[in-house]
């Protein structure tokens, strides 16, 4: 259809509505009905009208709906990093679901490393180009969130825990589902089980190291403070620590890592050192991105409820924009434990 069309002159939008309609055979009203996204057309009009659109070179001036209706229909998103096949996740699921209600998504993209300055970007969000945020940050620093504050706009936090945000958070259970990945562990006959952490901004890897203690101690198993390290939630940072193994006197048996890059770093480590996994060491991840059933041995790890987070931050966020009121609701969702070839029983020396 769109070779057939020609490009329309530069002239009012309503010059362009009225050429739309004529080629698509319809009504200047069921034309506008179909750019707005507001009021009934029927599936194969709207489409139609939309591929007509795209071939005239029409695009929405955001500015005059923002005059009109004072909403852009844009969320923006903020990450520090777009790497992370976590966080990937994450943006993938919020973008679908957004989609679905009918809103743009913007990502912003913001330094962890910022040094006393709120990125440009953010600014720019936050000055009227989108109707709400949603926040997924475990690696920046606190100014972000303030700036978000002071600025009064609709905001979800996605995966926060540190409960002082007074911001609406929906985010996937950490303690409980940790908790259970270290009793799988415990049942399996380990005692020497080490913990690698995360970054602490979000609060994610506190609460899950959280559950780690509280699991050994009701096991009457001693905390050792030399088996919980840091690793930054980088494989790199659970490389390196598992290189470290060979060299500890009484090394551990098993390894939980407060996310799945780290646990993938582990496995690389392990291999390099001439230590099989679970033969010799148990490992358990956190998140379940999609390597983590490809590797060999699957990796044991905690699914977030990713695609449900999301679903749940943009209707959380909807409602502030509808409502035109701040809430600070949180929405726990639950983890589940899933169990692949990286665990097995511990062997006795």
């Amino acid at each position: 259809m769109q070779d057939h069309i020609p490009k329309v002159k530069s002239g009012s939008v309503a010059a362009t509505v009225h050429h739309i309609a004529a080629v698509v055979g319809v009504s200047p009203m069921t034309v506008s009905r179909a750019l707005s996204g507001k009021g009934f057309v029927a599936k194969a009009t709207r489409s139609r009208v939309l591929t007509a659109a795209e071939a005239v070179g029409y695009v929405p001036n955001i500015s005059a709906k923002v005059l009109k209706r004072a909403r852009t229909n844009v969320i923006g998103m903020v990450v520090t990093e777009l790497r992370s096949p976590h966080i990937a996740q994450v943006v993938a699921a919020v973008s679908f679901s957004a989609r679905d209600i009918g809103q743009d998504l913007f990502i912003c993209l913001v330094d962890e490393h910022s040094s006393g300055q709120v990125p440009s970007a953010l600014k720019h969000l936050m000055s009227g180009i989108c109707d709400g945020l949603l926040i997924a940050l475990p690696k920046s620093p606190e100014l972000v969130l303030e700036a978000v504050k002071r600025s009064g706009i609709p905001t979800v936090l996605l995966n926060y825990e540190k409960g002082n945000s007074k911001m609406a958070v929906v985010r996937g259970d950490n303690y409980r589902a940790a908790r259970e990945a270290v009793e799988h562990l415990l049942n399996l006959g380990h005692r020497r089980i080490a913990f690698i952490a995360g970054s602490s901004f979000s609060g994610q890897s506190p609460e899950r190291e959280r559950a780690y203690v509280d699991a050994l101690v009701a096991a009457d198993v001693a905390i050792d403070p030399a088996l919980i390290v840091q690793g930054e939630f980088h494989q790199t940072g659970g490389f390196a620590r598992a290189l470290e193994l060979p060299a500890m006197s009484d090394r551990p048996t098993a390894i939980f890592a407060a996310n799945d890059e780290m646990a993938l770093g582990v496995m690389d480590a392990a291999k390099s050192v001439g230590l099989q996994i679970p033969t010799d060491l148990s490992l358990i991840g956190f998140d379940d991105i999609p390597t983590a059933s490809y590797v060999l041995p699957g990796l044991t790890t905690v699914r977030q409820a990713t695609y449900e987070i999301a679903d749940a931050g943009i209707r959380t966020l909807m409602r502030q924009i509808d409502t035109k009121t701040i809430t600070t609701e949180q929405i726990v969702l639950p983890s589940q434990l899933i169990i692949r070839g990286s665990t097995g029983l511990c062997k006795q020396d």
